[in-house]
């Protein structure tokens, strides 16, 4: 896997595919405007990311605040057990972590 994209699934549902490292998260930095324009707030699907650093947890801390200075909620669910240890050793679990993703 390589690069990586986000694609809608339905209104309100995005997944994440690819590689989250320091070359192909700068493409996603800024959220698209119709990825907070639905109806919900929305959830990201992370099953299709494969490798993950520290760069794919800037990258969803950096949509947390995009979506927050829009007044939504931004969910995650299937986060790499990667993204989850980088997240538990900075403290920041709370913010992306299982209890932080919406209910299917």
């Amino acid at each position: 896997m390589s690069g990586a994209t986000l694609t809608r699934v339905e209104p309100g549902r995005f997944r994440l595919e690819g590689d989250l490292d320091f070359a192909s998260v700068v493409e996603l930095a800024v959220l698209p405007a119709q990825f907070l324009a639905g109806e919900s707030d929305p959830l990201i699907d992370l099953g299709g990311v494969g490798r993950a650093n520290s760069a794919g947890l800037a990258l969803l801390l950096e949509w947390l605040g995009q979506a927050r200075a829009r007044g939504r909620t931004l969910h995650f669910a299937n986060l790499p057990a990667s993204l989850l240890r980088l997240a538990e050793l900075s403290n920041l679990d709370d913010l992306i972590g299982p209890s932080a993703a919406s209910p299917a």
